[in-house]
């Protein structure tokens, strides 16, 4: 069944239709305009999930000529993802007001709740590169505005940017990638595929082939890797996630658990049956078991719930990134089945430590204990998520941590990879067993002892409760029957992420396997561990805390703090105040631009074949170079002025023996005026000052830059003059008598054909006139303005020449 176009614009478009409402949604509502939210969230899940069994993309024409369409793409893998973006939305939108109550700003916050949820959701479902950079992007920009909420909170701020520097920059990598897809598959597939991702997906082995012939193949995958590793946190980048917690719970529970950073996760699975080979192994399957080990040992040593959920988010998202990291079928099992178990049991548990933040009013784990005697629902849902995962049969998160130690297992049997064939299970056995610790840790927040500190915690609102409700009572059922979640939704995904993809079956295990055996044995090793849980929670921070290079922030501080010192000397030294110093950069620039962009186009060869100059015309521009010289040489301004000149009108005799009087006149009368207005001003230029020789020999050799450039630009701009005479020529040339009424085509141009160019020329030179009349009026009347002051107000004059005789000293 092809999927309705109609139908998928719809679904990505309320959100943001909901967004641009907000504020009378929030006029009628007030702060349970959260519940307006809701009702949105599941209409886009109803929109989506008519689509279900659907196949195939539809497109929207965007930008024809271009051959940019709005193109959507419905199959498992993206039904999956958005239905969990719009389901999870609408039990985050029934969470905040009660959240939320009696905070600023709602409107900011649920607007941009809905706008972000639109942009997943457009991520899901864009099969253009285009499309889907710019759904990438307002990912990006909703998270900073939801991050930052707090706008009185440097923490919050400081957060905000971080996430905005790492995920945008990364956004430009995978830009690059685009941009080099896109030209790959206008080769191979036609230009009208050149964006058109679901159709380079419809090639893999063609799209594989291409970019390793022509190089590219190690290029874009690893600008791809780093725009969805930035998003997905992973190691090195994986610190702003746990300062992007300075945001309030329900975001980190929507952001950064169930959907952002997920992104990055879902795209590899997107283009993994295209980039799948041994270079794509060794890069994903390192890259997540690595991000998955460093990050839960991280989480056992944080001291916040939250602290500890964020690198418990990025740990089990290296985990899907291992998992579509191995080539085998196992690996996308993996990757597709933990991003649903993940997404469930990950944001019910944001949620919890949302309830005990809420009720408790701390988020410190060592004032936290023995919870459960006042929220033993939130205690009953704690132990259902908790359990999930630390990965416990039969808890959903079980299933797919087996799934990962089997496709890990699978490599170093069937691929040649040497000591990485062991590394892999053993590393993946080692990050679980942190996993297993940080997850009872969290649990004991309910069963531990009860802190002295601690007062009565009173029970949530219900409708706080709800959302956790939910979602851990999906994931009991995924835990009781994981082949239904297969058979639903998971099978489907695996099909179009799975190079040679086969009918998954999970379930409990029934007899002895390696993977069962690294099970038991992460298992054990957490259970021993955990009495040691403080020793090895002290031990991790102190090692942390003695060694700056490898704190989560310091290298983000330190290259910050690198660019904006950079960044001030760079504008002390640009924006210094001298005219001399701003027409140095910006000449510069412009010619360093302009020669490097001949070069890179192959401009600069063939022009030297197109150079004709007669005697004459030799003379004249002589003559002229000899009048360019003695400006420089003249010892005053007059001399300066009227030597100048001479340059002007050897111009204007150029034109003449170049077969154009009418350029010649205009050029003379130009001339003429500007040597008037010189000399009638001449008197208010200041004396010539002596100029350093540093500063001399710089502006000769950026005359001589400009000049070059200027003559290349010329001559390219010459010799790329099509052969004969083109359509626009002929039209001209045929109807400048009968249209516009003269022989001078030239003419005829200017005053007819492009008469309203022309009109806007002249606009700019009278309104340029007009300013420098008002300049000369108002200068007038300043010298003729009393002097009115007192003596106390007189102060020392200034040195105010901003003239670029001085120096730049």
């Amino acid at each position: 069944m092809s999927p309705d176009l109609a139908v998928v614009v719809a679904a990505v478009a309320v959100p943001f239709v909901a967004a641009a409402l907000t504020p009378l949604f929030f006029r009628l509502l007030g702060e349970e305009a959260g519940f307006a939210g809701t009702v949105v969230a599941l209409l886009s899940f109803g929109l989506l999930a008519t689509q279900y069994g659907s196949e195939g993309t539809v497109a929207l024409e965007w930008i024809p000529a271009l051959n940019v369409a709005l193109r959507f793409h419905v199959d498992g893998w993206a039904l999956l993802f958005a239905l969990l973006a719009s389901g999870i939305g609408a039990l985050i939108f029934t969470y905040s007001p009660a959240y939320m109550h009696g905070q600023s700003g709602l409107v900011r916050y649920y607007a941009a709740l809905f706008a972000f949820m639109g942009s997943i959701i457009g991520v899901a479902l864009a099969a253009d590169l285009i499309a889907i950079f710019l759904f990438w992007e307002l990912t990006s920009l909703a998270s900073f505005v939801l991050i930052g909420f707090y706008t009185a909170d440097d923490s919050s701020q400081y957060a905000a940017r971080m996430a905005m520097f790492i995920t945008v920059g990364g956004g430009l990598f995978l830009l690059v990638g685009f941009l080099l897809l896109s030209i790959v598959a206008a080769d191979i597939l036609g230009p009208g595929a050149a964006f058109n991702l679901a159709a380079m997906l419809e090639e893999p082995d063609a799209m594989a082939a291409a970019l390793r012939d022509r190089g590219l193949f190690l290029p874009v995958l690893g600008l791809l890797a780093i725009g969805a590793g930035t998003k997905s946190a992973q190691v090195p980048v994986h610190f702003w996630l746990p300062n992007a917690m300075a945001a309030p719970t329900p975001v980190s529970a929507f952001l950064h658990s169930a959907t952002m950073v997920k992104v990055g996760v879902y795209f590899i699975g997107r283009v993994r049956p295209m980039l799948v080979g041994p270079e794509w192994l060794f890069l994903f399957a390192t890259l997540g078991l690595t991000t998955m080990t460093v990050c839960a040992i991280m989480a056992v040593a944080a001291t916040d719930i939250k602290e500890l959920l964020a690198y418990s988010t990025a740990s089990h998202l290296g985990l899907m990134v291992a998992g579509f990291g191995f080539t085998s079928v196992y690996g996308a099992e993996t990757g597709v089945f933990h991003l649903l178990n993940h997404a469930l049991f990950k944001a019910a548990l944001f949620l919890v430590a949302g309830i005990i933040a809420h009720e408790a009013g701390t988020r410190e784990i060592d004032k936290l204990g023995g919870l459960r005697h006042d929220l033993p629902v939130t205690a009953a849902i704690t132990v259902v998520a908790a359990l999930s995962m630390a990965g416990i049969p039969p808890f959903n998160g079980f299933y797919s941590k087996e799934l990962l130690f089997e496709a890990a297992v699978e490599a170093s049997h069937y691929h040649d990879i040497g000591i990485l064939g062991w590394l892999y299970p053993a590393v993946a056995v080692f990050g679980s067993v942190f996993t297993v610790l940080y997850s009872l840790r969290f649990l004991s927040l309910f069963f531990g002892d009860r802190p002295e500190g601690l007062d009565y915690v009173q029970s949530p609102p219900a409708t706080m409760l709800v959302s956790p409700a939910v979602l851990a009572l999906l994931a009991a059922v995924v835990s009781v029957d994981p082949q239904l979640a297969v058979d639903v939704i998971v099978q489907s995904g695996l099909e179009a992420t799975a190079v040679d993809p086969h009918e998954m079956h999970v379930g409990l295990p029934t007899a002895y396997s390696t993977p069962v055996g690294m099970s038991a044995v992460t298992i054990a090793l957490g259970l021993a561990t955990f009495p040691f849980y403080d020793r090895l929670h002290d031990g991790i921070r102190g090692v942390v805390s003695s060694t700056p290079p490898i704190r989560p922030n310091w290298w983000y501080d330190v290259i910050i703090e690198g660019l904006s010192d950079e960044g001030r000397w760079f504008a002390e030294t640009v924006h210094n105040g001298l005219l001399r110093t701003y027409a140095t950069w910006v000449l510069s620039g412009i010619c360093a631009l302009a020669l490097v962009g001949f070069v890179a186009a192959g401009a600069i060869d063939p022009i030297a074949a197109g150079l004709e100059v007669t005697l004459a015309m030799g003379l004249v521009l002589l003559v002229a170079v000899v009048g360019a010289l003695a400006v420089v040489l003249s010892d005053t301004h007059v001399a300066g002025v009227l030597t100048l000149s001479i340059l002007g009108f050897m111009v204007a005799i150029f034109y003449i023996l170049g077969s154009a009087p009418d350029l010649a006149l205009t050029q003379l009368v130009v001339e003429t005026l500007v040597l008037v207005l010189f000399l009638l001003v001449i008197e208010e230029i200041p004396a010539t000052e002596r100029l350093a020789v540093g500063t001399t020999v710089r502006d000769v050799a950026l005359s001589l830059v400009v000049g070059v450039t200027a003559f290349v630009t010329v001559l390219v701009s010459s010799s790329a003059r099509p052969a004969g005479s083109t359509d626009i020529a002929r039209y001209f040339a045929e109807q400048a008598v009968p249209e516009g009424g003269g022989t001078n085509i030239v003419n005829v141009t200017l005053v007819d054909f492009r008469g309203f160019d022309t009109l806007g020329e002249l606009a700019v030179i009278a309104l340029a006139a007009i300013s420098i009349l008002t300049l000369i009026v108002m200068r007038g009347r300043g010298d003729e303005r009393p002097d009115t002051r007192d003596d106390s107000d007189v102060t020392e004059p200034r040195n105010t020449d901003t003239t670029t005789g001085g120096t730049d000293e």
